[in-house]
């Protein structure tokens, strides 16, 4: 093993020292890269000053690395000037995927966040942008970028809060308190809840009726559905239409027709937990 060690070591020396001796370039032409022909002389001149017998092949293969890394740094180098006779810059709209450039067949790279400011090189090719990023060449979707800085997105309702418009309830479960008081804070125009009733599950505590209808009914039905866990409850009613765990995978369930706007729940998301 002391040998191939021997080799690699030898040929990082001169690629390093070959890399490191740049040739100055205008600002509208990529780098000349040295040939494969004048590295394998420089690398097998420098084995054979050390006394270390090389395979033409191990020569060849190295030579080619030293073509596609010099390569790399001419791309990044050329992406640099454009970027800089651009002058301009645009934002992400979202978490894109950077790729090492614009065919399907290039690599991922990583990815670079939402909102971000990012500078443009003016080049766009199959639906993506280039862009540099921290001095090298990267490619991400167009239709994600915009010239203008995106507004953060308004905060949506979330678990917690406190109820500040008066309202209380009764009821038997500790999870319909925690029910009452999410959809209060995160929907205060809402004031009306019903809990204790003779009948069914009302009458065993462990239901509650938020009194809304519309938009803001799906809103806070659709809600209750994404945080069913965390609320314990196992099934909702709004606009005769059904969600229930035990049966979660087929989505919102129609239900029939029990008469009334009140019966087929249209003026109120009913709740059951367990």
């Amino acid at each position: 093993m002391s040998a191939p060690i021997a080799v690699v070591a030898t040929l990082s020396a001169v690629t390093m020292g070959m890399l490191a001796a740049e040739p100055a370039t205008s600002d509208d032409s990529l780098l000349a890269s040295s040939g494969t022909q004048s590295f394998a002389s420089a690398a097998s001149s420098a084995l054979s000053r050390r006394g270390d017998v090389v395979s033409r092949s191990t020569i060849r293969t190295a030579a080619k690395a030293e073509s596609a890394a010099r390569q790399d740094i001419e791309v990044d180098q050329q992406a640099r000037r454009l970027a800089k006779k651009v002058d301009s810059s645009m934002w992400t709209t979202d978490v894109l995927n950077l790729w090492s450039g614009p065919s399907e067949k290039s690599d991922k790279l990583g990815e670079l966040g939402a909102v971000k400011q990012v500078a443009v090189t003016g080049r766009e090719q199959a639906g993506r942008t280039q862009v540099v990023l921290d001095g090298q060449s990267r490619w991400v979707s167009s239709d994600y970028l915009s010239q203008d800085k995106p507004e953060p997105e308004p905060a949506g309702p979330s678990l917690g809060g406190v109820c500040a418009n008066g309202s209380v309830i009764d009821a038997g479960r500790a999870s319909l308190y925690e029910i009452h008081d999410v959809v209060c804070a995160s929907w205060p125009e809402i004031t009306s809840y019903g809990t204790w009733r003779g009948d069914g599950e009302h009458g065993q505590g462990r239901a509650i009726d938020i009194m809304t209808t519309g938009e803001t009914g799906w809103a806070v039905a659709n809600f209750l559905r994404a945080n069913y866990s965390a609320l314990g409850i196992e099934y909702i009613i709004f606009s005769q239409n059904i969600w229930s765990v035990e049966r979660g995978g087929e989505g919102w369930r129609g239900m029939s027709d029990r008469g009334s706007t009140t019966a087929n729940h249209y003026d109120h998301v009913h709740v059951t937990v367990y």
